[in-house]
């Protein structure tokens, strides 16, 4: 028995030893575990993490700076501002929207969703579908005729005529921006610019998400171009729920408080108006991936094009707006995330529509003000 458990007594003082052997080895190679080179992570973990929901906050606060026309500071904290905030939240917290916020469907939206997604409907039948609601063609030949839409210098005084110079998936495109932008239109008050420019932002958008959708996503450029548009109807929803707020609360609107209330709840606003159209779950899921508790790198294709649309949209109102260069908007897409050929070029033929359209009006600085 002695004998035994000298023998184990012997074996665990030669591991020890081995073992210490090994370890001072290391140190003297300089390979001890701790100081041993790593192997660099694959790419994929390396990759900048995916982009926010919304966009960078320097961004959105320079947007909201310009749509409101003044400086953005932290919300006023002042018991009556935030009586504002809990009514507006609890109005459209909810799973269904009170009439006022609920726009009706545009009568021809059905019939427009059907043609977009037969490849059969030719130009003319499209051009037959604009002229039997008045009100459509009017405002489909103003915005033709806008510089955003405008492709050559002789006006566009007929549906024909549009349909010929813009082809099919041109008239497509303007036929939604034409059926969703009189909803874009307020009553006048305060932050009167606020509109224009959300209605700025959301054809920049509009035409990013197409891009992004067509050339990097493999989807339909035409849902995403709906989705910003569902998106920036959202967003006015939301500013006119705080503004008609601020009225009967009898209180001075706070920018900072509506531009708060903004970004909270404009893409679930989108999402109960989507609901209410009856859209289509594709529809729906990209506006869910907009949600806060939603990974962006679990959106869908269609989710990532909404949200890439929307954040070049911003970049390029600023650029108009004379606050960003082309360079500088190139950048801060990229450290958003938005980096690569794909992004670059579609930036880079943004940036040329930008160069070549009229100026802004009324296009405030950060000195002007």
């Amino acid at each position: 028995m002695l004998k035994f458990i000298l023998f184990v007594a012997a074996l665990l003082a030669l591991s020890v030893a081995l073992g210490a052997l090994a370890f001072s080895g290391r140190r003297r190679r300089g390979t001890h575990p701790e100081d041993a080179p790593r192997t660099p992570a694959p790419a994929a973990e390396r990759a900048s993490p995916p982009p926010a929901s919304q966009p960078a906050p320097e961004i959105a606060a320079q947007l909201h700076e310009l749509a409101f026309g003044v400086p953005l500071r932290p919300p006023a904290d002042e018991p009556a501002h935030r009586e504002v905030a809990a009514a507006v939240d609890l109005l459209l917290s909810g799973p269904v929207l009170k009439a006022e916020y609920a726009p009706r469907r545009p009568l021809h939206l059905p019939k427009l969703m059907q043609a977009v997604n037969d490849e059969n409907v030719s130009q003319r039948e499209l051009a037959v579908l604009i002229a039997q609601d008045p009100a459509l063609a009017g405002n489909l030949l103003r915005l033709a005729n806008s510089a955003f839409y405008r492709i050559n210098s002789q006006p566009v005084e007929s549906i024909d005529r549009a349909v010929t110079l813009l082809g099919t998936s041109g008239i497509r495109s303007l036929m939604a921006a034409a059926l969703l932008q009189p909803v874009f239109r307020t009553a006048s008050g305060q932050f009167q610019r606020f509109p224009d420019i959300t209605w700025e932002h959301t054809q920049y958008a509009a035409n990013a998400a197409e891009a992004y959708a067509a050339i990097l996503a493999d989807e339909d450029p035409f849902a995403a171009q709906l989705l910003v548009l569902l998106h920036g109807l959202g967003t006015i929803l939301v500013f006119r729920a705080a503004m008609d707020e601020y009225a009967r609360h009898a209180v001075p609107p706070d920018a900072a408080t509506v531009a708060t209330l903004v970004e909270r709840h404009a893409a679930h606003v989108a999402d109960r108006v989507a609901h209410d159209w009856e859209l289509s779950s594709r529809i729906l899921t990209a506006l869910e991936d907009q949600s806060d508790y939603m990974s962006p790198g679990n959106a869908t294709a269609l989710g990532k094009s909404l949200r890439f649309g929307r954040y070049c949209g911003a970049v390029a109102v600023l650029r108009r707006a004379g606050l960003l260069d082309d360079d500088a908007g190139k950048a801060a897409l990229a450290a958003h995330g938005f980096a690569g050929p794909g992004c670059e070029r579609i930036w880079a033929r943004l940036a040329r529509q930008l160069a070549s359209a009229e100026p802004p009006a009324k296009a405030e600085t950060h000195a002007e003000r």
